[in-house]
């Protein structure tokens, strides 16, 4: 759920630019990024941590910076689906970047629900490059879904909101399920090992 919460700018921005417009929209997605990442160095802070979260920090400046320079240039020229071009894309940029740094934006949130143990293995790291993928996937299926409807206008809109909500949904559940499955994984392949170990003993009693 913490992952998903790095999210909120964005999905503040896609429901304020439809009922407010393009300026509002992206003010308020700058406005909630800032405090979601105060709070997360805050938090951070309080838990003697200095790892700023990748997402967070991304999306700050993202939208700081197309909020100024929608003020300083004006949107008389700005459509609605090339601005999501430039979020959608900011966003999956910022996604590729924590992991080509090998700091997936799921990593500080999914430390918190493990011991440390299980934090530094080779294989929680690669579960969340994996998650983080994912969403890098679903921010390209938006951004190509922003570019088709800038470059031909005369596409059905249900076109674009339907490539755009089956992306995030997909990512979504991803999430979810796939930690779920490593756990599961895991676990099996414990019981198994525990079984397999157990044999000789059993044999040596009988």
């Amino acid at each position: 759920m913490g992952a998903l919460l790095g999210f909120l700018p964005f999905v503040v921005f896609a429901l304020a630019e439809r009922s407010l417009g393009v300026v509002p929209g992206l003010a308020g997605a700058a406005l909630v990024s800032v405090a979601l990442l105060l709070r997360e160095l805050m938090s951070a802070r309080s838990r003697g941590e200095r790892e700023i979260n990748i997402l967070e920090a991304g999306s700050a400046l993202l939208f700081g910076a197309l909020t100024a320079w929608a003020l300083l240039a004006g949107t008389e020229n700005w459509s609605v689906w090339r601005v999501r071009l430039w979020v959608d894309g900011g966003l999956m940029l910022v996604v590729l970047f924590g992991m080509a740094l090998r700091r997936p934006f799921t990593l500080p949130y999914a430390r918190r629900q493990v011991s440390a143990q299980v934090a530094a293995s080779p294989a929680f790291l690669r579960t969340n490059q994996i998650i983080s993928g994912a969403w890098a996937l679903a921010f390209a299926v938006l951004s190509a879904a922003d570019l088709l409807m800038v470059l031909r206008p005369q596409t059905p809109l249900q076109v674009g909101v339907g490539l755009t909500l089956a992306a995030l949904a997909g990512a979504a559940w991803f999430t979810r399920w796939y930690p779920a499955r490593v756990r599961a994984r895991a676990a099996a392949l414990a019981a198994d090992s525990l079984s397999t170990s157990g044999q000789p003993t059993r044999k040596a009693e009988t």
